[in-house]
């Protein structure tokens, strides 16, 4: 979704979370020239084929393969009290319309606000190249609705708010309500539950303070629940464990062993 306020909420959560690092769909937008025409007569920004995805890919498996290389590469400092975790955030507007991402995400936010609210922010933006005349209406609200049901139909879920709902809790979404994804990454992909992986509404037009306390403190029981499912059970017995050995069927990963995004 454009003008959905991601960009603001993924930097407000940049500066809060440890070890984190971000990755902008924007950031690989294919050159001008190499944007086609469409039938509705406007350049199409807004598809899926406008972007490089194959690049972005490469640059999330970069972060997979060593979190803490490309944290240090792109400034970010690693703290050694929270050196286990490490945290990828994705912003974009098309995020679940890739399957090669889609399937590595752990945690998704969609943020929400009604179409006149959506063609009105965007319409108040400064943009390096304006919008021409009839571009929201004529190619970006269609061009959404179209990524929107396909989304939908590769099996997506999108359940209301951040209450996780139980199977028969999903909503249908209102059509006329613009969405626009925004996924975040902590660390162990390998450990998740079903939960993780249900995508959540925002509503966008709540201020930036409130939608911020909200997603930090989603992302911060998340983390919290992992470590405790990863920590070894007090039940047992203080020994040595060769592999495959533990309490129950299986050993317990430590929380620094695969790298994970939401």
């Amino acid at each position: 979704m454009t003008n959905g306020g991601k960009t603001t909420l993924t930097n407000s959560l940049l500066r809060a979370l440890p070890n984190c690092c971000v990755i902008h769909q924007d950031d690989f937008f294919k050159p001008q020239d190499q944007i086609a025409v469409g039938e509705d007569g406007f350049k199409q920004w807004d598809v899926l084929e406008s972007l490089d995805m194959e690049a972005m890919l490469d640059t999330v498996q970069a972060w997979l393969s060593s979190p803490q290389k490309f944290a240090r590469a792109h400034g970010v400092s690693v703290q050694p009290e929270a050196s286990d975790t490490h945290i990828l955030l994705l912003e974009g507007f098309l995020l679940y319309s890739y399957k090669p991402l889609v399937d590595l995400y752990s945690r998704r936010y969609f943020l929400t606000v009604p179409y006149e609210e959506c063609k009105w922010r965007r319409s108040t933006r400064n943009y390096t190249v304006p919008d021409p005349p009839g571009l929201f209406d004529g190619h970006v609200w269609p061009m959404y609705q179209k990524y929107r049901q396909e989304m939908e139909a590769n099996g997506v879920e999108v359940g209301n708010g951040l209450q996780q709902p139980d199977s028969a809790g999903l909503l249908a979404p209102d059509p006329t309500v613009h969405s626009s994804p925004c996924a975040l990454a902590p660390f162990l992909l390998a450990a998740l539950t079903a939960a993780f992986l249900i995508s959540v509404y925002l509503d966008g037009t709540k201020s930036r303070e409130e939608l911020f306390r909200e997603v930090l403190e989603d992302i911060q029981n998340s983390l919290l629940n992992r470590s405790q499912e990863s920590a070894p059970s007090s039940a047992c017995p203080a020994r040595p464990q060769g592999p495959g050995r533990g309490c129950g069927h299986r050993t317990a990963r430590p929380a620094a062993s695969q790298p994970d995004i939401v």
